[in-house]
């Protein structure tokens, strides 16, 4: 049986088109996408444009309950390195439950604000003394509960964690939640992927960084996931922080992704998640290899980690997408905007990311994230196109910042002058509807096991 949907405007891979009609099958593929067509039988009305679904390409979900608490000045220059011990003292406090909780309502947000799947880069394994639970998936297996009662879509990233810095020093205290050995991260992985499968999930790897995981482990931790899954998503850290460049420079005479490509086969499958550092070389290698480069605008805006060099990136071919990474903000369409406002900003233009194909920066840039955000997922979410899954948003035409516009500048409206009210309507995810009327239906029970999480663990 497929189920149906028409709408006035619709965003295709091409571009956008006019009386779209789509349809998709019990398993929540499209199986028809017709544009300047009439209504399919029985088929729903948009009450709005639909655009496709966006991939949220970096997620530390955990961290979505410290997010706003670490805004004040701790010492003479704060920066990601004070940042990050106030995240691991966060992180040593939380248990199961809390994780799961706010889990639960953060892919609730997510949904709301137009993502409708995410990569999970997860790497608090054990428990407060940093041993493993009785079942070494526990806090693995909180996640993907999470995100199947959210009904959002999931690719997981256990990540490999194993130093404190390049030359294998050994972790600090704060980080004892997060050391696995390799062959236990490879055994974690053979246990999750019939699990994230059996709920239309991926599984995937995250070698955390290269200061994180010494080059043998590397090496080992990727030839075991070859074994297991040939075409499985890689996700690693790197070159956020101008220091790991330079420690990365006294510890290998290499910058880190430069280090990266010559020791490993980086190809389609790899999101290297920041990139921030790179030089001209690195640009044009790293875009050449096929990776996606996984943007995290408003995080590293929040973390002063620096500006990612979107053309010279799209000059050299490269894919991106965007995440939210430590969730400071939760909105598909302000990664957008911050990201497009970076460039201007540092290059004192205008309209940096739109094309000569995509004159309309917000079409270009939500074109662009779908297919890379897909790529780096590792599943079919990579629009409205025949085959890939059935995830779309229609936004709110009557919305005062969207209202009497043509479709291409209700998007544009939408990414640029929402004023961060929601504009969107509808969510769907796989055929199933997670949003109506801007408002998810776990909404009001999930704000307030994440409210009730947070205030125990800052007690």
């Amino acid at each position: 049986m497929t189920r149906a949907l028409h709408a006035a405007d619709a965003l295709l891979p091409g571009g956008w088109a006019k009386n779209v009609s789509i349809a998709w099958d019990d398993h929540g593929r499209l199986v028809a996408v017709d544009a300047d067509a009439a209504p399919l039988p029985g088929a729903d009305r948009a009450r709005g444009p639909l655009l496709p679904g966006m991939p949220n390409l970096h997620s530390h979900a955990f961290q979505r309950g410290i997010a706003g608490l670490t805004e004040y000045r701790g010492q003479a220059q704060d920066s990601f390195w004070s940042w990050r011990t106030l995240m691991y003292r966060f992180a040593l406090r939380l248990d199961p439950a809390q994780l799961e909780a706010i889990a639960l309502w953060l892919y609730v947000e997510m949904l709301e604000a137009g993502y409708t799947s995410v990569c999970e880069f997860h790497y608090v394994h054990h428990d407060a003394d940093g041993q493993p639970y009785a079942d070494d998936a526990t806090l693995a297996l909180a996640l993907l509960r999470a995100a199947e009662q959210a009904g959002i879509g999931l690719t997981l990233l256990p990540v490999l964690y194993q130093s404190g810095g390049f030359g294998g020093l050994p972790p600090g205290d704060g980080q004892r939640r997060f050391i696995r050995s390799t062959d236990s991260m490879l055994a974690l992985l053979d246990r999750l992927k019939p699990l994230c499968e059996a709920q239309g999930g991926r599984l995937g790897l995250a070698p955390h960084s290269l200061r994180a995981v010494p080059p043998d482990s590397l090496r080992a931790a990727l030839a075991g996931l070859q074994a297991l899954d040939a075409t499985a998503p890689v996700h690693i850290h790197i070159a956020e922080q101008t220091k790991e460049v330079d420690d990365c420079l006294a510890w290998s005479g290499r910058r880190p992704v430069a280090w990266l490509l010559d020791h490993v086969p980086v190809d389609a499958r790899w999101c290297l998640v920041h990139a921030t550092h790179m030089d001209a070389d690195e640009y044009r290698r790293a875009a050449a290899s096929g990776a996606v480069a996984g943007l995290c605008p408003t995080t590293e805006a929040n973390l002063g980690d620096g500006i990612f060099d979107l053309p010279a990136w799209r000059s050299a071919g490269g894919a991106w997408g965007v995440g939210s990474d430590s969730h400071v903000c939760v909105n598909a369409a302000e990664e957008l905007l911050l990201l497009e406002y970076s460039q201007r900003l540092a290059r004192r233009e205008r309209n940096v990311a739109a094309d000569v194909s995509q004159p309309q920066v917000a079409t270009a840039m939500t074109l662009a994230a779908v297919q890379g955000g897909a790529q780096a997922a590792g599943r079919p979410v990579a629009g409205l196109a025949v085959g890939q899954q059935a995830d779309f948003v229609v936004l709110d035409a009557d919305h005062t910042a969207l209202a009497g516009l043509p479709a291409p500048d209700m998007l544009a409206s939408h990414v640029f002058a929402s004023q961060r009210t929601s504009a969107i309507d509808a969510v769907w995810v796989a055929g199933q509807p997670r949003a109506q009327g801007g408002r998810h239906p776990l909404h009001h029970s999930a704000a307030a096991g994440f409210v009730a999480a947070r205030r125990a663990l800052l007690s």
